[in-house]
């Protein structure tokens, strides 16, 4: 059977094809043109097995170059599941948020608070703030809550730290410049006026899905974040803030609020920022003087929305921010201390922590889908044989890790079949696109045995057709949502999060572009068509492309070539080498590319960093993916990743190269220093080895001066 399954479709039978086509549609939508797929895809999941031959010509350096970073990889492999789990890190306001929860608690006299706070201490900058990434300006939301958090734990407002955190937050123009969900807090604790405090009202969860204006039309995480907020913003516990921790003195006055309209952006009065303004003055003047069943139905009813999503995932979305909400939207109802539910989202958040002795540091989430494809992507291309027993344990194990429920990517999208991986071990209601192309990415490159093999073939389909169905109408992709691209909603008060939505992005269209084009997608399909139309209006004009989920142009770039390449698209097109020479541009004197989370506030900043090694790798197989694999520049990045390799192996990275919300929240991917730049200096091999196959450029020769000096 296994050989009528999955033998190519040249020269077999006409009862083999019958037999193959069953089992394919058998997992799929039957004769629907959006569907069709190329007639080998299935082969094309299938690694070739066995070793590659040793090549003689390659450098030594490189190759030893690559040898470290898998070992140090590897080692970093989960023995027992066969998952890569690096850690996440972020700002520190996640530190001095658990601190305020802690409080909230009635948990005063835990010994995390202070080991938290001395982590928060730590992380001060000399002009007194605190940045919302590594090497960034003092901002003023984070500034605050970290200032608050010492205060819960102790420090005293005369000590030279806190003086100096209080100049700055008065330099950044004060405690009512920080943003929603920081006055939100204060609120709970009675030292902000709710008055100032944009109304989230639990009656959003009454307009049914069809409605122009319902929860479904907010972005995944940001569901995550209000309705547990929704339920707080109702109830408005009455918590005592304990004298120590309070705040007067970071008021210029007597008023704990100022008006909303005075903080918002320059507006019209014919505007939807007004009309929303308008609507929050009419929700606070109607508070508390609607009908209580009207009030009684949207509490049950946002109550049992978080309920439901709680099952089957690591905590309310599976981020901190979802899950401390639903903590504190608990308590508002009653709920017991002792109360299952409860104990196990405080269990979530505690998994979050990152134990440093005598500091304590919060995790936004757990990214072990997203590691583990990516390090098996990086450790099968730079030539680790395919057959290995880690890259079947990873494959096994993102095997298990397959979503077989419909989530709330369902509501905008009812007639998509069910598949796709989250990021995290478990968040069921939210697959996403960026790492179900991933991971589908890296099961292709893993030898299994027919059972395995035979799984993944059937999760792969399933995988696929969840992708085709999610394409949005602009023809890209976004990351949890198809459609969801409603800009109005961004006017709305509480949206200074900056991510109310989760509209397509080129960065992720490039990456299903990249798994279409490895199994055998080709410019003839809807689907490509459509995506390379989005992709060009995407272009800037000096041809790069913005990254949303990665800082930011570098990556945004090297993930369209890549996908471009993939998918058989003619790289000598002027607007692709426009990209190419765009890279070229912004190579550093010393060889590598760099970029700081600062391009998102202001791009004229883009590619202005210091080098780092993730966006080097990113700008190498950019340059490679666009036909430039024997540029000097290309021989440089290379030189410039041997150069600052770590005798272990690793790399250290200097700068946040992760987004979360761009211009609010970002992200160190701990294990993109490594995992990115063996899988750059896998594919260089990969080329080198190429070219000295087919006698058309001796490695030698390719390398130059700067690499061999390296």
């Amino acid at each position: 059977m296994r050989r009528l399954i999955y033998a190519p479709f040249s020269g077999i039978s006409g009862r083999n094809r019958v037999v193959r086509r069953f089992v394919s549609e058998w997992l799929s939508p039957f004769g629907q043109p959006l569907y069709r797929k190329p007639k080998d895809w299935a082969d094309n999941l299938k690694p070739e097995a066995g070793r590659l031959p040793e090549q003689p010509g390659l450098p030594e350096d490189l190759r030893n170059a690559i040898r470290r970073a898998q070992t140090a990889l590897l080692k970093k492999q989960s023995s027992d599941d066969g998952y890569w789990c690096a850690e996440l890190r972020a700002d520190t306001t996640l530190e001095s948020d658990t601190i305020m929860l802690l409080y909230f608690l009635g948990r005063a006299d835990s010994p995390k608070i202070a080991r938290l706070a001395k982590f928060i201490l730590s992380q001060q900058l000399p002009d007194g703030g605190w940045p919302i990434f590594k090497n960034g300006p003092a901002e003023i939301s984070a500034t605050v809550k970290a200032y608050w958090a010492l205060k819960f734990a102790g420090h005293a407002p005369d000590e030279p730290s806190m003086v100096k955190a209080r100049e700055r937050i008065n330099a950044l123009g004060g405690i009512h410049k920080v943003n929603t969900y920081s006055k939100f807090y204060m609120a709970l604790f009675g030292l902000y006026d709710w008055k100032g405090v944009p109304t989230i009202p639990p009656e959003l969860m009454c307009f049914p899905n069809w409605f122009y204006f319902n929860i479904y039309e907010m972005s995944s995480w940001t569901r995550a974040i209000v309705v547990p907020l929704s339920i707080v913003w109702a109830e408005r516990p009455d918590v005592t803030c304990p004298p120590h921790a309070r705040l007067d003195e970071l008021f210029p006055d007597e008023r704990r609020f100022v008006p909303l309209k005075d903080l918002m952006p320059p507006h019209s009065l014919l505007s939807w920022t007004s009309f929303f303004l308008w609507c929050d003055k009419a929700l606070k003047g109607i508070e508390g003087k609607g009908p209580h069943a009207i009030r009684a139905w949207a509490l049950r009813t946002a109550e049992s929305w978080m309920l439901e999503h709680l099952q089957h995932s690591d905590g309310l979305g599976a981020i901190f921010p979802g899950i401390v909400n639903t903590i504190l939207a608990m308590k508002c109802l009653g709920y017991s201390d002792h109360d299952p539910r409860l104990k196990r989202e405080i269990e979530h958040l505690e998994r979050l922590e990152l134990d440093r002795g005598d500091l304590l540091e919060m995790q936004p989430c757990q990214s072990p889908v997203w590691d583990t494809a990516i390090a098996v992507i990086a450790l099968a291309e730079s030539g680790l044989y395919r057959e290995h027993r880690a890259l079947g344990g990873s494959a096994e194990w993102l095997l298990s890790k397959e979503i077989r429920v419909a989530g709330d990517w369902r509501v905008t999208n009812p007639t998509g079949p069910i598949g796709g991986w989250a990021f995290e071990f478990q968040n069921d209601w939210y697959p996403d696109i960026d790492d179900t192309a991933m991971v589908m990415l890296a099961l292709r490159h893993v030898h299994l045995e027919e059972r395995l093999e035979l799984a993944r073939e059937k999760a792969c389909l399933r995988g696929l057709h969840w992708l085709l169905s999610m394409q949005s109408k602009s023809g890209g992709w976004a990351a949890f949502d198809k459609d969801n691209t409603k800009a109005i909603l961004t006017k709305i008060p509480f949206a200074d999060h900056n991510a109310m939505i989760d509209p397509p992005t080129a960065d992720i269209t490039g990456r299903i572009l990249e798994f279409l084009g490895y199994v055998g997608y080709d410019l003839s399909y809807p689907c490509v068509q459509s995506a390379i139309e989005f992709i060009k209006k995407e272009q800037e004009r000096d041809g790069s492309w913005y990254g949303r989920w990665c800082v930011n142009y570098i990556y945004g770039t090297w993930q369209m070539l890549r996908g471009l390449n993939a998918i058989g698209y003619d790289m000598h097109e002027p607007w692709i080498q426009k990209a190419a020479n765009w890279l070229k541009a912004v190579q550093r004197p010393d060889g590598g590319w760099g970029e700081t989370c600062a391009t998102y506030h202001d791009p004229a900043l883009k590619a202005k960093g210091p080098s780092t090694p993730s966006q080097t790798a990113w700008a190498i197989m950019g340059l490679m993916a666009a036909g430039h694999g024997s540029d000097p520049a290309v021989e440089r990045g290379v030189a410039w990743l041997l150069r600052t390799q770590r005798p272990d192996g690793t790399w250290d990275e200097t700068e946040f190269t992760g987004t979360g919300f761009p211009k609010v929240f970002y992200l160190e991917y701990t294990l993109y220093r490594d995992n990115f730049p063996v899988l750059a200096l896998g594919q260089y091999q990969t080329l080198l080895r190429d070219a000295e196959r087919s006698r058309r450029t001796p490695a030698a020769q390719t390398l130059g001066p700067a690499l061999q000096g390296a």
